[in-house]
């Protein structure tokens, strides 16, 4: 059960914009990400919520999305997420911003799994200025964006495929707009 969870947890780039991310979702999935493990038990981190249109629209022009296929434009207008969590570290809390780059990673995939649960979807989002972020969201200077986490009901199709040694492993569209994501196969990634 938990790997056809982790199976459904797509990097998605489409979304059915007519269903909108709550608050109460978003700090839901927050509250998920604050029991993940972090080094040292610092939990550094603090979460910005957005899921107001005025919030969306100031988070979306400063992402970059889907840097293998930058002919698409993804994602597509009508299709973008409706909620977004920024994953900030609390300088006040800890001054090394590269003390707990794995951390971000966990509890960001904290976060997917239990959005896919819910029957929702994400990305991971790492391109991104984090001072034009900052100013846009105007926090604080001890606040600094360290990912970016988009939130929305998925409105594309995934699929995954097997790989074999040598293949390339870009994920790409066919001329339906389908997406695929070539996997290594278990064979070649264990030792």
């Amino acid at each position: 059960m938990f790997k056809d969870l982790v199976k459904k947890n797509r990097s998605y780039r489409g979304y059915d914009e007519s269903r909108k991310i709550t608050r109460e979702e978003l700090a839901d999935f927050a509250d998920c990400a604050r029991f993940a493990p972090s080094s040292v038990n610092r939990q550094p981190f603090r979460y910005y919520l957005a899921h107001e249109q005025a919030q969306l629209d100031a988070i979306q022009p400063l992402t970059g999305w889907a840097r293998a296929l930058p002919d698409k434009g993804l994602p597509y207008p009508g299709k973008r997420p409706t909620g977004f969590i920024v994953i900030c570290q609390d300088t006040d809390w800890e001054p090394d911003l590269n003390r707990f780059r794995t951390d971000v990673g966990i509890v960001a995939q904290t976060m997917l799994l239990a959005a896919t649960e819910a029957g929702l979807g994400g990305i991971m989002i790492g391109n991104f200025s984090p001072q034009k972020l900052s100013a846009a969201l105007a926090l604080p200077e001890h606040l600094t964006p360290l990912l970016i986490v988009a939130f929305g009901k998925p409105d594309e199709e995934i699929v995954l495929t097997e790989a074999l040694p040598g293949e390339n492993l870009n994920y790409y569209r066919d001329e339906n707009d389908v997406h695929y994501v070539p996997k290594r196969r278990l064979d070649d990634v264990l030792l």
